[in-house]
C-alpha cells in the first residue's frame, strides 16, 4: 500500500471517528436519510479538515482501486462518513463514470460540481419490477428515446433511484433504436416528476429512493454520454467499481459494528462471567474477525484486477457476493451479542444491520450473480472441451 493511502485513509479514519459519528443522533437523519442541510454541515467541516472527496486528488487523478478500498472503508465507520467526505453512492460512481466517458464540456458542467462536493446527483436505471422493467436484467429496459432535432426526447418510469430527491446531476438511461443510451441531465427538471419516496428497510442516503415519471424530457445531443447504443457497456464501466466501492464502504461499517459488540461482550456480565467468556458469545465475535478479515483480502484482490486494466465483472460479481454475505453474518451476530441493546437505537449496529441487509440486494442480488458466475462455468466448460 502506497504512503498516500495510507495517509488519506488515517485522516479520513480519524475525521469519521471524531466529527461525524456524533452526528449520528442527530434529529436531521430521518427515514428517507439525512438532510442535505446535515450533509452540507458535515462537508464544510470534511473541507476544513481536507478529507473532502479524498479519492480525487487535487489534479484530477484518481486513486487506485487499491488505494481506494483503505479510504473508503475508513469514511464507512459510520453511515454518514460517506456523504461526510463525499465518497458515497451513487455519487462516487458516478463520478467515476463521467470522468472515464465524460468529455471536457461535460466534466466542466457536471463533475466538477459533485466533486466539489456541493451537489448531489442520482443514476436514473432500474424501472418498476411489476410493469415489467429493467431491474437486474438491464436488457428489459422500456424508458424509451427518440432523436428530435438536435435534441433527443426520453419518456419512461424509473424505481428506486436513489437520491433523486434533492439530486442537482442526474445520469438517465433509456433505450434508442441503436441500443441503451445515456444522458447528463440538470435537476430539478419539470419533465422528471418523483412520485412518490419509497419506505425502505435503509436509511443512510439523502433523498431516500423514489418512483420517478419521465414525461417528453428533452435532452440536448451534446448531453449524451458517449454514442446511441453503448449505454450497457458505459454501465459496466460504472458497476463494477461501484460494487466493490459498496464492499469497502460496508466493511467499514462492518468493523464499527464488530467494535461496539466486542466493547458490549467483554463489559457486560451474565451467569457470573463476561459475556465474551461464554463461548457461544466468544465464538460469533471470532467468526466475525474471520469474515472481516475474509472479506478485506476478498475487496483488495479485485482491485487489483481493477487496477490491471480489467473490466473485472467476473470479479466484482465474485467480491459483492462474498462480501455482502459475510458481513450481513458479520452484522447479523453483532445484534445476536448484544441482545436486547442490539435490536435498540441505542447504538448503530441496528442501522448497520438494516443497511447492509440492502446491500445483499442492490447493484445486483446474491442469486443474480451466482447465476451469472455459473453461466460462465458452463462456457468455460464448453470452450475447453470443444478445444
Amino acid at each position: 500500500m502506497t504512503e498516500r493511502a495510507l495517509a488519506i485513509a488515517a485522516r479520513v479514519e480519524a475525521f469519521v471517528r471524531e466529527t461525524v459519528i456524533p452526528y449520528e443522533k442527530d434529529p436531521r437523519c430521518g427515514d428517507h436519510g439525512p438532510s442535505d442541510a446535515l450533509v452540507q454541515e458535515m462537508r464544510v467541516k470534511a473541507r476544513a479538515a481536507g478529507v473532502l472527496t479524498p479519492h480525487i486528488l487535487p489534479d484530477g487523478s484518481h486513486l487506485t482501486q487499491r488505494e481506494t478500498a483503505i479510504v473508503l472503508k475508513a469514511s464507512g465507520l459510520s453511515p454518514l462518513g460517506p456523504l461526510a467526505v463525499n465518497t458515497m453512492a451513487p455519487d462516487e460512481g458516478n463520478m467515476y463514470l463521467i470522468g472515464k466517458i465524460g468529455t471536457p464540456e461535460l466534466k466542466a458542467r457536471f463533475l466538477d460540481q459533485l466533486v466539489s462536493g456541493e451537489s448531489r446527483s442520482a443514476f436514473f436505471m432500474t424501472e418498476p419490477a411489476l410493469e415489467g422493467g429493467a431491474g437486474s436484467d438491464p436488457s428489459m429496459m422500456q424508458t424509451l428515446c427518440h432523436r428530435d432535432g438536435d435534441h433527443w426526447v426520453i419518456n419512461g418510469r424509473k424505481a428506486f433511484i436513489t437520491g433523486a430527491d434533492g439530486a442537482k446531476v442526474g445520469i438517465v438511461m433509456a433505450k434508442s433504436e441503436d441500443g441503451a443510451c445515456m444522458f447528463l441531465v440538470d435537476l430539478p427538471d419539470p419533465a422528471i416528476r418523483i412520485e412518490r419516496v419509497l419506505e425502505t428497510i435503509d436509511s443512510s442516503m439523502p433523498g431516500g429512493h423514489s418512483v420517478v415519471l419521465i414525461d417528453d424530457l428533452r435532452v440536448h445531443e451534446c448531453q449524451m454520454l458517449g454514442a446511441s447504443g453503448e449505454g450497457f457497456k458505459y454501465a459496466q464501466v460504472r458497476l463494477s467499481p461501484a460494487r466493490l466501492s459498496h464492499c469497502m464502504r460496508w466493511l467499514g461499517c462492518a468493523t464499527r459494528a464488530q467494535e461496539i459488540a466486542v466493547d458490549y461482550a467483554c463489559r457486560r456480565e451474565g451467569f457470573g462471567k463476561k459475556l465474551i467468556d461464554h463461548e457461544g458469545v466468544g465464538f460469533m465475535l471470532a467468526e466475525n474477525m474471520i469474515d472481516l478479515q475474509q472479506a478485506e483480502l476478498m475487496i483488495d484482490w479485485c482491485a487489483g484486477v481493477l487496477d490491471d486494466g480489467s473490466l473485472g465483472t467476473v470479479e466484482s460479481s465474485m467480491a459483492k457476493v462474498q462480501v455482502s454475505e459475510a458481513l450481513y453474518r458479520v452484522a447479523d451476530r453483532c445484534i445476536q451479542v448484544m441482545g436486547g441493546m442490539g435490536v435498540s437505537r441505542d447504538t448503530v449496529v441496528e442501522q448497520i444491520f438494516r443497511e447492509i441487509r440492502a446491500f445483499r440486494i442492490y447493484d445486483g442480488p446474491t442469486e443474480v450473480h451466482k447465476w451469472s458466475l455459473a453461466k460462465k462455468l458452463k462456457r468455460d466448460h464448453a470452450r475447453a472441451h470443444a478445444a
